[in-house]
């Protein structure tokens, strides 16, 4: 029986990861009632960092074998260029392998650059896995393609080395396409919405969307003073935020909040939890704070959206908490459909706020009478090569869709990014929803 000890250092991280996943299940299940609030929270972070570091650990082998070892045996192996080379890359690990703890140590007002850096590294490493993955899956099939009959020639050295040369190529373009594409203001994206039943005194009520600004290691207040202007230069009747705010407890990030107070929509600022504010464990202080910005959570609850011509014409706002807080056991949250529309009738317009679209989905099959759905947590995928995994994970990807005869169902793909600074395949979006009466 072969110990532990004689498994390859893959395989042993593979068990890492599998003993830390299993630690995470039991802290958020058995554990989670019986655990400090704060001594909770900085446990799941800490167990979510291990766990992710586990993971890329396996990767991060295969990158140095294939951009370092590979070259250990050539003619320049004992140059000072080549030592440079191996400091670089062992940099360029350690870095992006650091970044899951920035979330622990350092979240203040406004980024510090090591946190930039080390997300930077993490979003370029995973462009890079992506790239060493399909570049050696190619190699495989061209061998086997030369094993059936091809002759193989004898340029099997040079095609090792292109590799990991062209993997690394194409990954520095695409990060730099990708952190410009991200320093880019959010776009302005304006969508007509047709809304069953919705009173003709609110035609062309303009509702300004935001989602997944993920205030805290890479994301602080400049930038969400910046998002606050933009709103403010449209104008807005109401505005809402869906979810995905911040990924750090109130009190540290406060001061970058304070630009949220400048939001003065006339029929209200409201807010909807994501399954990152549930991750902080500070879902309390965070409506407190929210609140003395007049910013109102929707916990599971409506309100009426009066129509500034006529009290008599409303339609009914309702929101509901993330599906995270179900898995967390978060006490005194989770998704309650029923709950959150008590008192709106089919008989009016009904809006929901509800982060994620599996939420969205799951709404409109208890409630199909619900004319239009706000959503965000896709991120549009972010950034290539996440992108197809968002798509197929998630039941509505991006954009307006349509469901059934009277329904729309909208998902932002965010008004930021989450930690790694880049969009590639995507853009971070400031959606303007003109509501129109049919």
């Amino acid at each position: 029986m072969i110990s532990f000890k004689q498994l390859p250092v893959e395989a042993k991280a593979a068990v890492a990861a599998g003993v830390i996943f299993f630690s995470m299940m039991l802290s958020r299940s058995y554990l989670a009632e019986q655990l400090e609030l704060r001594m909770r929270r900085w446990l799941l972070r800490l167990q979510m960092a291990l766990f992710a570091n586990a993971l890329m650990l396996i990767g991060s082998l295969h990158v140095w074998r294939s951009t370092v070892t590979t070259f250990s045996r050539s003619s320049a192996a004992s140059s000072f260029c080549f030592m440079l080379w191996k400091i670089a890359v062992f940099m360029f690990l350690a870095l992006a392998h650091s970044s899951f703890f920035t979330l622990l140590f350092l979240v203040a007002e406004e980024p510090y650059f090591f946190s930039l850096a080390a997300y930077t590294c993490l979003g370029a490493y995973i462009i890079l896995i992506f790239f060493l993955f399909t570049l050696g899956s190619v190699e495989q099939a061209y061998k086997f393609l030369a094993g059936r009959g091809m002759k193989a020639g004898t340029g099997n050295k040079n095609r090792t080395a292109i590799k990991p040369v062209l993997a690394v190529m194409l990954t520095a373009v695409l990060t730099v396409v990708g952190l410009l594409n991200a320093s880019q203001p959010p776009t302005v994206n304006s969508v007509e919405v047709p809304v069953h039943k919705l009173p003709l005194t609110m035609n062309n009520l303009k509702v300004v969307l935001l989602s997944d600004i993920h205030l805290g290691p890479t994301v602080g207040k400049t930038k969400l003073a910046m998002i606050v202007r933009m709103v403010k230069a449209l104008k807005p009747d109401i505005t809402v935020i869906v979810g995905d705010l911040t990924d750090s407890e109130a009190e540290i990030i406060r001061p970058a909040v304070e630009p949220l107070g400048e939001l003065n929509s006339p029929l209200g600022t409201y807010f909807v939890t994501g399954n990152h504010e549930y991750y902080t464990s500070d879902v309390s202080n965070w409506f407190e704070l929210l609140k003395s910005f007049n910013i109102r959570p929707l916990h599971n609850e409506n309100v009426k959206i009066v129509s500034p011509k006529s009290s008599d014409d409303w339609f009914c706002l309702a929101g509901v908490d993330d599906i995270e807080a179900d898995v967390l056991r978060y006490s005194g949250h989770g998704m309650d459909l029923k709950k959150a529309l008590t008192g709106c009738s089919s008989e009016r317009a009904i809006v929901l706020l509800a982060h994620q679209p599996v939420a969205a989905k799951w709404a409109l099959q208890e409630r199909p009478d619900i004319n239009l759905i706000l959503s965000g947590h896709t991120h549009g995928g972010q950034m290539f090569p996440l992108n197809a995994g968002a798509y197929f994970l998630n039941p509505f990807f991006v954009g307006l869709y349509k469901v059934g005869q009277n329904t729309f169902v909208y998902v932002s793909p965010g008004t930021m990014y989450f930690g790694i600074p880049m969009r590639l395949g995507s853009r971070a979006e400031i959606t303007e929803i003109i509501l129109r009466s049919p």
